[in-house]
């Protein structure tokens, strides 16, 4: 780990040559600096894609066994985290305990800073011991810089208990080490103001957990094609968005896929494969739990069992 008093050699600490000029650039000239800074993100993720395939990999297998993922951070960090683990439950109907965030400083730095926190590795251990991480479960932790105690702390704890451990920041390998099962880089550059990483180290972070989480959650069939057939149907958009999905994918009337919404307890996935099998509701969670929530594999199973 870096000491913590020599950090300006870090990739996400040093000057940007390109905005030497920030205060002095017209409004136009800013947002087209942005622009052309942000396109980094793109390249960083594309040489990031053989680590995040083997992120959700990890992650899907240990999903599957029954364990949970855990990301960890400090600052924008453990917000992006918290955010990402928070939009799991609503789009794919998972169980909020599934995916979970962990911020230094609790909820109350969701809204106020409380970076001093990141620099106690106890603290990190601690909330390890308090989510009782066990062998079955993943913790991603994020950090930008690569240094954060916090973050080094919990994982540390979580690898003394068996847990997978996948560990993300923007500057490179030989700028700060860390041995865990999976090591994400995403080298974005310096930011256009020195150090401040909520900048493409934020936003590159965002498109890494979007891309696992989503990924994640397609290998554990929460997803037919490209739509979200585990959406929970809690408000008026969510109904409405599954409203259309049984009408573009199945071709009835509207008052027929509220009917049919209305049968399978606002189940997308299992008011499809009642359509398509004409089992009834009782009959369609038995085979979806038999095809392990897979809606592809449970009409495929139906079809070659009436074919018979």
């Amino acid at each position: 780990m870096t000491n913590l008093e020599t950090r300006g050699h870090l990739l996400t600490e040093q000057a940007n040559a390109s905005s030497e000029n920030l205060d002095r650039l017209t409004s136009l000239e800013l947002v087209d600096l942005f622009n052309r800074e942000d396109a980094r993100t793109l390249l960083a993720i594309a040489h990031a894609r053989e680590s995040l395939a083997q992120a959700i990999d990890l992650t899907t297998q240990a999903l599957k066994k029954g364990g949970r993922l855990f990301y960890v951070g400090a600052g924008t960090s453990g917000r992006l985290g918290v955010l990402d683990a928070a939009e799991c439950p609503p789009t794919f109907c998972s169980p909020p305990e599934l995916v979970q965030g962990i911020i230094a400083g609790g909820a109350g730095a969701l809204i106020r800073s409380s970076e001093e926190l990141e620099d106690r590795v106890t603290d990190g251990e601690k909330a390890i011991a308090h989510r009782q991480i066990t062998e079955l479960d993943i913790v991603l932790g994020i950090t930008a810089g690569g240094t954060t105690p916090y973050v080094h702390g919990a994982l540390q704890a979580a690898k003394s208990r068996g847990a997978k451990t996948i560990f993300m920041a923007c500057v490179p390998r030989e700028q700060v080490t860390f041995d865990a099962d999976v090591d994400i880089r995403l080298l974005v550059g310096p930011e256009i103001l020195a150090g401040s990483t909520r900048l493409k180290a934020g936003t590159v972070t965002k498109m890494a957990l979007n891309i696992i989480s989503t990924s994640v959650m397609v290998r554990l069939g929460k997803v037919y094609g490209n739509r979200m057939v585990d959406v929970a149907v809690t408000n008026n958009k969510l109904r409405d968005r599954a409203m259309r999905i049984l009408i573009d994918l199945t071709g009835m009337t509207r008052q027929q896929a509220a009917e049919l919404l209305e049968r399978s307890n606002k189940s997308v996935k299992l008011a499809l494969l009642m359509y398509w099998t004409d089992l009834d509701a009782e009959g369609g969670i038995q085979l979806l739990d038999e095809c392990q929530g897979q809606l592809r594999d449970a009409v495929l199973k139906h079809q070659k069992s009436s074919s018979l």
